[in-house]
């Protein structure tokens, strides 16, 4: 990997679930960002939005914020929106960036029409409450957060990064 790049590995209870290569476009000591384009295979289409071969990811993480956000970009340019995975805090140790997921995602569309909470259910049905309470109370906190800056119209203040 060149000194730009970083490789995305994204874990859920104890397993790999994803890892990508990215972009390393800035690390400031406690944010981070990443460019990856997405990886899918095939179209994947949730009913509010649907990510396809072609989109952009610009992902940013924390290494005291118990999440991310990944702003969406079609192929032509245009935001779709920003897709927030509630994660421990990320950690990067050389190329690889390693974060863990806890179930519970935002999105809130382009134009801050649409802000929903997603995976409450799998969340509910992950142990995690049971296994680390205050994880699990964490989780709930920073997913009540990004709910409330979007609300305020304020996800998007935070992602900047000098590169």
């Amino acid at each position: 990997m060149s000194a730009n790049s970083v490789e995305v590995t994204l874990t859920k209870a104890g397993r790999v679930k994803i890892g990508y290569p990215a972009e390393l476009l800035g690390d400031d000591g406690t944010h981070l960002a990443v460019r990856a384009p997405w990886v899918g295979t095939e179209p994947r289409d949730f009913g509010f939005v649907r990510f396809e071969s072609g989109d952009v990811f610009t992902e940013h993480y924390w290494r005291d914020r118990w999440y991310s956000v990944k702003e969406v970009r079609a192929a032509d340019g245009s935001v779709k929106g920003w897709y927030c995975d509630v994660t421990r805090p990320a950690v990067l140790d050389g190329d690889r960036l390693t974060v863990e997921d806890l179930d519970l995602d935002l999105w809130v569309s382009a134009d801050h029409s649409q802000i929903i909470r997603l995976d409450e259910d799998e969340f509910a049905e992950s142990g995690l409450t049971e296994r680390d309470p205050q994880a699990a109370a964490r989780a709930v906190q920073a997913l009540d957060e990004l709910e409330l800056l979007a609300q305020r119209g304020k996800l998007t203040e935070s992602l900047h990064i000098a590169a």
